[in-house]
């Protein structure tokens, strides 16, 4: 029996050199790039060896993991749902606003109850009644109800605070704070300081300014005005020592914001306590345009200083369409021929009447010429004081009146109302103090402001081609006024005044009167100039200016006798 093993073949050729393969017959190979090499498996030991590796480091992770989340998770847990983080400002603290004596009227301050190195101060003012308009308030840094800042500065809304709000403002610095889920704080640090605002150094004298205010406060209280206001000014540099306005907000309250029944109560007001009378309450300035118009008519050689009207309580002006038909303008009293100072003194409207219209033979300026003067010594125009609001004036003209009262025309009598501060004459108390200021030092019109020493505004001043002998019978005229005339409660011992007083018929059917006084002192050296007005009150109080201006000028006597010197 044949057995035969079948065996597979090999279908694929085999080359020799896959065969033998020794020194002799070895191929070109590029040994550098590992040709020619038989490659070696991977030994079990070490796939073995990086398997448990791996494991390990596997395993490291799941035991740390778990202790993170099993055994820690809840502190962990707590930590980050309690804990937040949260970049806020460091307030900066606002300058002080001090008076000329160094008095501090505003300044930064705190709660009793939250009293730490990163906590918001409130802005203070002064309780000295006759400041807050001077002085405005503040809108502090507000958060939302997420406990973020919306608004991260104190933000100055009225007077000095919102006027040189940027020199008040300081700059805030950053804190990072780390507070838990009840708003508690854990940690502070400080990313940046702040830096504190700029003090201001007014050129106002407190004790002179709240005695100006209380003054008028009284007066308008016992006599029924609605209001009032005064400024004191130097008349050379144009620095303010006393301006107020009443009725006044309180500043401490509209900067808290809290009592909104007050708050709501000022809106409500009549009487308008957010109008900071001094600069923007228009007025009829009735008489005490007089020495201005007085002034133009002797410059412009209208009439000799020596020439006497005859003063005898009114003129009569026919109807040029009727002859027999008069108008008659009134004068206050009857008070005989008057010259220039007299006329000043005893405050004629006829002898202004005449010299400001014409009437018969005296020839009269005209309201062109009246217009042009009493521009020239800044009535009706703006003065450029640092206080907000100020408001322009008016001067009654033709193209006015045709503007205002659909194309009337102008007539003598609007003349004369013109010449005697009535018809549509408005003024403000800041204008009329710049006015005297430049009647007082001969024709320099300066610039009123706030700031003691300020060379900006000292410097901003204009000059006005001032005849001083013609002037000279102005002053005289004012001086009388104090000696013999309309002003004599302020004729007093302690200085020398000169001053005009003045009257406004105002209302439906003139019913009631708004009350001037201004002036300045002393009367041979002036260095301070005064305009007072109280708001209308009933035609009894004609002279109640008059009267607040020697409770001023008698407390000065006492409390600030430099200023009388």
């Amino acid at each position: 029996m044949r057995f035969t093993i079948r065996k597979k073949r090999i279908k694929r050729e085999i080359d020799p050199d896959e065969i033998f393969l020794d020194s002799k017959n070895l191929p070109n190979f590029n040994t550098q790039q590992f040709e020619g090499r038989i490659e070696k498996p991977i030994p079990k030991k070490s796939i073995i060896f990086l398997g448990l590796f791996f494991c390990l480091i596997i395993l490291i992770f799941i035991s740390k993991l778990g202790f993170l989340q099993i055994i820690k998770g809840s502190v962990y847990l707590e930590k980050s749902e309690n804990n937040t983080l949260v970049k806020e400002p460091i307030v900066a603290f606002r300058g002080l606003i001090k008076d000329k004596n160094g008095e501090i009227l505003a300044w930064n301050t705190w709660d009793e109850k939250d009293v730490n190195k990163f906590s918001i101060p409130e802005r203070t003012y002064t309780n000295l009644p006759g400041f807050s308009l001077l002085l405005g308030y503040t809108s502090s840094p507000k958060k939302d109800s997420s406990g973020y800042y919306w608004q991260e500065t104190f933000i100055g809304k009225d007077g000095v605070e919102k006027f040189y709000n940027d020199i008040l403002t300081g700059e805030n610095g950053v804190k990072i704070t780390e507070t838990d889920v009840n708003g508690n704080i854990q940690s502070e640090n400080i990313v940046s300081s702040s830096t504190p605002g700029d003090d201001l150094v007014l050129s106002i004298d407190s004790k002179i300014q709240n005695k100006l205010y209380e003054s008028i406060a009284n007066m308008a209280e016992s006599s029924n005005f609605i209001g009032g206001a005064g400024v004191i000014m130097d008349i050379n540099s144009g620095e303010i020592v006393a301006i107020t306005s009443y009725p006044e907000y309180n500043s401490n309250i509209l900067s808290k914001g809290e009592n909104t029944e007050i708050i709501n109560n000022y809106f409500l007001d009549k009487r308008k306590v957010f109008l900071n009378r001094a600069v923007s309450g228009l007025y009829t300035p009735g008489s005490i345009v007089k020495p201005f118009i007085g002034y133009a008519a002797l410059k412009e050689e209208i009439i000799s200083p020596l020439k006497n009207i005859l003063s005898s309580g009114s003129i009569s002006v026919p109807n040029p369409y009727n002859p027999s038909l008069k108008t008659i303008f009134k004068d206050h009293g009857s008070f005989g021929y008057v010259d220039i100072k007299k006329a000043i003194s005893v405050s004629s409207d006829v002898y202004f009447y005449e010299v400001g219209g014409g009437f018969n033979d005296q020839k009269g300026l005209g309201i062109t010429q009246i217009d042009n003067y009493v521009k020239m010594f800044g009535i009706s125009k703006l003065t450029g004081v640092d206080i907000l609001g100020e408001n322009e004036g008016i001067i009654p003209t033709p193209e006015w009146k045709s503007k205002i009262f659909n194309g009337d025309i102008w007539r003598v009598g609007d003349t004369y109302n013109t010449s005697i501060g009535q018809y549509g004459f408005q003024v403000t108390p800041i204008q009329m103090v710049r006015a005297v200021s430049a009647l007082a030092n001969m024709g320099t019109l300066v610039t009123p402001h706030i700031l003691l020493n300020d060379t900006k505004y000292d410097s901003v001043k204009s000059e006005i081609d001032i005849d001083e002998d013609k002037m000279e019978y102005i002053h005289e005229g004012m001086r009388m006024a104090v000696t013999e005339g309309t002003c004599t409660a302020l004729n007093t011992s302690s200085v020398e005044v000169a001053a005009k007083s003045g009257t406004a018929q105002v209302g439906y059917g003139n019913t009631n009167t708004n009350s001037w006084i201004i002036g300045f002192f002393p009367y041979k050296n002036p260095r301070y100039a005064f305009a007072i007005i109280m708001e209308r009150g009933p035609k009894t109080a004609s002279g109640n200016a008059t009267r607040v201006m020697r409770e001023v000028i008698d407390y000065m006597s006492i409390s600030s006798p430099e200023y009388l010197e």
